[in-house]
């Protein structure tokens, strides 16, 4: 399924808010750690913001395209984009970029994945996760934005087919992706100087995520993507998308430490064991897929980990965990403050 796909590259559906939830067994204590109350603080306010599900654009005015721009395609093309006046983001993290820029006004429409109150009532031109090219070319954009799993590739065929400039982008997949791409999106519409005031608010908003992190502290996280409907059970390894955030809330990534060198493998009693996580983390509805952190135990080998034996169990919502858009410092709020809790 494409959304596999994409965090098998950009694990992300639905967009609203985000929580995080400590089942019972150990539970999470108040203790009086000066770093453990900043963490509290930064999530807590992390939380109100995201609860509102709608996205802070650059304060002052909104910039001005300056058009024409040639910019590479990561496709392998050269795309010149001469009018932004009608932008078409054809992914969720995309979309709270062009937003964030203070473009929302010129968005058309939009993706499965960009359910931001913002774009709620755009026209969705996606059904499932695979683009439709008749409601793309009926909005009559001027320029499209898609990334290397967007498709299927007839649909991008025929859209560029049409005359319509689309600038393909690779998928997010650490942390360090979020600035490359939000780079590439503001000079592709024409205002590269918004594009650095962006990454420059992003960077000091992550600067001081990372500085609640505890010292001496050092957990061991496992990221479990579950789809208990469709039997899909996998634990996340290397460049799973979640192991760049797990690093940076200060906690080690329990598959990628257990020498899984893929980003996602099939869960077995052994690979559980073998990554000994003291916490899990999932995405909200992965977690409600299984039955909660009770049926989430009952899978084999959880209960023989750390994290299963304490049901400490973190969980927030699909789009927002790996959209990697300019809410990403808001995640690592929350997780510094529910992973090192004690």
């Amino acid at each position: 399924m494409r959304a596999s796909r994409r965090r098998l590259a950009a694990l992300g559906l639905t967009l609203a808010l985000l929580t995080a939830a400590c089942g019972g067994g150990a539970g999470v204590s108040d203790g009086p750690d000066p770093s453990a109350d900043s963490a509290s603080a930064r999530a807590a306010a992390a939380g109100r913001q995201l609860a509102k599900n709608t996205l802070e654009p650059l304060q002052g005015k909104p910039p001005a395209p300056k058009l024409p721009v040639t910019v590479d395609s990561a496709d392998g093309r050269e795309v010149t984009v001469e009018n932004a006046s009608r932008i078409l983001p054809l992914n969720g993290g995309v979309a709270e970029i062009v937003f964030t820029l203070g473009l929302g006004d010129r968005v058309v429409g939009r993706d499965i994945t960009a359910t931001f109150a913002e774009a709620k009532k755009l026209p969705q031109v996606t059904k499932a996760h695979d683009v439709s090219a008749e409601s793309v070319l009926s909005l009559r954009p001027t320029v499209v934005l898609a990334d290397t799993d967007t498709g299927p590739k007839e649909a991008i065929d025929q859209i560029r087919g049409a005359g319509v400039p689309v600038v393909v982008l690779d998928p997010a997949t650490e942390l360090a992706d979020v600035t490359t791409r939000t780079t590439r999106v503001a000079e592709a519409l024409g205002v590269p100087e918004a594009g650095k005031a962006l990454n420059k608010r992003m960077s000091d908003e992550l600067t001081a995520a990372r500085a609640a992190v505890p010292e001496g502290s050092r957990p061991k996280v496992a990221f479990l993507y579950l789809r208990g409907s469709a039997a899909v059970y996998l634990i996340g390894g290397k460049g799973s998308g979640a192991d760049s955030l797990i690093e940076a809330a200060g906690a080690v990534d329990a598959g990628k430490d257990a020498g899984l060198d893929k980003p996602f493998t099939p869960i077995t009693s052994e690979a559980l064991v073998r990554a000994q996580p003291d916490v899990i983390l999932m995405m909200t509805k992965g977690l409600e897929s299984v039955g909660g952190v009770d049926g989430l135990v009952d899978i084999p080998g959880v209960s023989q980990t750390p994290a299963g034996m304490n049901r400490r169990v973190v969980d927030m919502e699909d789009g927002v965990l790996l959209g990697y858009g300019p809410r990403t410092p808001l995640v690592i709020d929350i997780l510094v403050d529910r992973i090192h809790r004690t």
